[in-house]
């Protein structure tokens, strides 16, 4: 009697739970043997072939090209073990048939590799094929052969197809490898590790190196708080960098005129922030987060500013609440107080967090250009380079005029090329002509 046996869609790896139908290899009718791919289909991340582990007839199949199916839900079944007439070809191709159906049936519903005895026997039977090809037996008889090592039994603990695949294609034996994922799960490294192992290696090679000798200083405090936060951002954001160079002469000759009239000083920093605060209102997609569990975007009604500032107790990103309700007065007064007590160790965990974008001035470190950090979860930073003189084209002609750097990193989720670009020519613009912000305000 024949079984009918349901391979589902397998985890194919890396967080993925679910795959697009491309194109069907294989139609109901179709006999399949063990390993033989049977459908391509489509990832977030690339197109992947998917073998079945079972031999035999194509009975369903689940799902037309271009549906969408969860990790889990059925593929195809298949009918392993049905007695078929034998052709022409005599009994060897009923014995495969046999032999492939004997170590498939009681394997379950799992992914190539976790049948119980079918590799042995195949290269048994390669080895075979290879002596009577090589010609006649020799005259004498062959002192007998070395035992072969015993095969493992049982299963192998192989989840991806694309590690299957990577271990097929390098000639990996995977019985032989013990896997660094849970439960002995063998990883797509372990089997990039063992092709390495292969090359031989020499004496020198094996002597372990002696470790570095330095001073060690613990990642703890703000160091450890900030080398975390750096770290998950760079793992979590995708992110990507623009930059421009500004004429910035007409916005410190603002700064001027403001602070000549008695008035409390504004501070250039202030400027750069009602700049942010303007663009954000044009661009709201850059003040946002990307809600992973929901898979969403989420914009934010208000701007509440980071800036970045250094403390003898590492680099703190103190934040301006509404930030976008405040001129540049009380903006200035907000950076002053906010910068006093970071400086002092005295700010306190609300204001620490919940910005929505921040504003980075390296230019106080005497640098032009850099590639800033995304502050996880916010969507974006813009970096300021120092202000200097350079020569520029004004008006026609070749003049000196006061440049700076704009940079800005974003999280290419929330929006593409064109929106920061957008954005970015904004605050240019507001930099090179203050007047531009009048439009906003």
């Amino acid at each position: 009697m024949a079984q009918v046996l349901e391979f589902k869609l397998p985890d194919l790896g890396e967080g993925l739970t679910e795959a697009e139908i491309v194109r069907w290899l294989v139609a109901v009718g179709d006999v399949v043997a063990v390993d033989q791919p049977v459908v391509e289909v489509e990832t977030a991340k690339a197109m992947v072939e998917v073998p079945c582990p079972y031999g035999g007839v194509v009975t369903a199949r689940y799902g037309e090209e271009g549906t969408e199916l969860p990790v889990g839900a059925p593929l195809i079944t298949v009918a392993v073990g049905s007695q078929e007439p034998v052709g022409p070809a005599g009994d060897s191709d009923q014995a495969a048939r046999t032999d492939r159906t004997d170590h498939t049936e009681g394997s379950g519903n799992v992914l190539v590799g976790y049948g119980t005895q079918a590799p042995a026997r195949r290269r048994r039977r390669v080895r075979a094929q290879i002596t009577v090809a090589n010609g006649a037996a020799p005259a004498a008889p062959a002192p007998a052969p070395a035992p072969e090592a015993p095969v493992p039994q049982g299963p192998v603990p192989v989840i991806s197809p694309l590690v299957r695949k990577l271990a097929r294609d390098n000639g990996v034996d995977l019985h032989a490898l013990r896997g660094s994922g849970p439960d002995g799960l063998i990883l797509r490294a372990d089997v990039e590790a063992a092709l390495r192992v292969e090359v031989p290696a020499t004496a020198e090679a094996l002597t372990p190196a002696a470790p570095p000798q330095g001073t060690r200083i613990p990642l703890k405090g703000v160091r450890g708080a900030v080398a975390e936060k750096l770290s998950r951002s760079r793992r979590e954001i995708p992110d990507a960098t623009c930059w421009v160079d500004a004429d910035a002469t007409e916005l410190l000759r603002a700064r001027t005129a403001m602070n000549a009239t008695g008035a409390p000083k504004i501070s250039l920093v202030a400027l750069l922030a009602r700049i942010c605060a303007a663009a954000l209102a044009r661009f709201p997609e850059l003040n946002s987060y990307v809600d992973t569990e929901a898979r969403e975007i989420v914009r934010l009604p208000g701007v509440h500013l980071g800036f970045a500032a250094q403390t003898e107790r590492g680099l703190v990103v103190p934040v301006v609440r509404d930030a976008h309700t405040r001129d540049a007065e009380s903006l200035t007064a907000e950076f002053a107080r906010l910068t006093e007590a970071a400086r002092a160790g005295r700010l306190t965990p609300g204001e620490l967090t919940g910005g929505t974008f921040t504003l980075n001035n390296y230019g106080v470190f005497g640098v032009d250009g850099s590639t800033p950090i995304i502050n996880h979860p916010e969507a974006a930073m813009l970096g300021v380079g120092r202000i200097v003189p350079k020569p520029w084209v004004y008006e026609g002609e070749l003049a000196v005029r006061q440049v700076v750097q704009l940079s800005l990193t974003f999280d290419h989720r929330v929006c593409d090329g064109g929106t920061a670009g957008g954005f970015l020519r904004y605050v240019a613009d507001c930099v090179e002509q203050p007047a531009v912000l009048l439009r906003t305000v």
